[in-house]
């Protein structure tokens, strides 16, 4: 099956990924804002994870032209884990984590949920550490973009996903559980954190289908780089209250 001649779909990429591994398939999760019904058709991520007993390079080879599809259609590299690996790597990834245990869909299989949870300490050492990455990239991103508006809107419309995952991550270190709806999440946290929203609900306008204006550019651009300097500047002054764990619960 010529897989790069046409748009992957989801249900496509299950029945290769089921193909390939067999037996050896433990689950295939879809997470995120797509899990929860918050995805725009063509405009959302589609974020997978492939849960595995076992893997071997043949697997892994068998399934390139797949995964070459999947990604030709506009969607991140399908995170593949094996089962032992799941369960052990919540203190190396814990801000990723924290989504997939709050937000996801369960497309084949079945989910390892028993002994996995989140330790606040280490997400306030990922959410901190992302942040500050982010950061980064941004301004690496305004110096390549240079004046070019499309160049900019496109820093601005991709990187948003990754920010929203950065949001959320900040609110559970408060103490909260992210609502799904992506612009009660850029409320919540630009208030508690001093910066002004607006630059951010634009982008998700912009993500949702809704045009910027080529004279706002700019301005928005300015504003959310300015949001994530001030973010940076508050988890580095974040106090966690109290130590604890988040409990691998099954999506609200």
């Amino acid at each position: 099956m010529n897989m790069a001649a046409k748009t992957m779909t989801l249900d496509e990429l299950v029945a290769q990924l089921t193909r390939v591994h067999g037996e050896a398939l433990q689950a295939v999760v879809l997470y995120g804002s797509a899990a929860s019904g918050e995805d725009i058709a063509g405009r959302s991520d589609l974020n997978v994870l492939a849960i595995v007993h076992t893997m071997s390079l043949a697997s892994l080879r068998a399934l390139g032209q797949t995964m070459r599809a999947w990604q030709e259609a506009g969607n991140p590299p399908v995170l593949e884990l094996t089962t032992a690996e799941w369960v052990s790597s919540a203190d190396v990834f814990p801000m990723e984590y924290a989504d997939i245990l709050e937000r996801h869909r369960v497309l084949a299989g079945s989910l390892p949920l028993e002994g996995v949870t989140v330790s606040l300490s280490d997400l306030r050492l990922q959410v901190e550490q992302e942040a500050m990455g982010k950061l980064l990239r941004l301004r690496r991103g305004v110096m390549l973009a240079g004046t070019d508006n499309a160049r900019q809107q496109e820093l601005l419309r991709a990187s948003l996903s990754t920010l929203l995952v950065i949001f959320r991550g900040v609110m559970r270190l408060q103490g909260d559980v992210p609502p799904r709806d992506s612009a009660q999440v850029i409320a919540t946290v630009s208030a508690r954190c001093g910066f002004p929203a607006a630059p951010f609900e634009q982008v998700l306008a912009y993500k949702r289908g809704s045009a910027m204006p080529s004279g706002d550019t700019e301005r928005v651009l300015e504003g959310y780089v300015a949001g994530m300097t001030a973010l940076v500047a508050y988890l580095n002054r974040f106090q966690l209250p109290g130590q604890g764990d988040m409990a691998g619960l099954p999506p609200q």
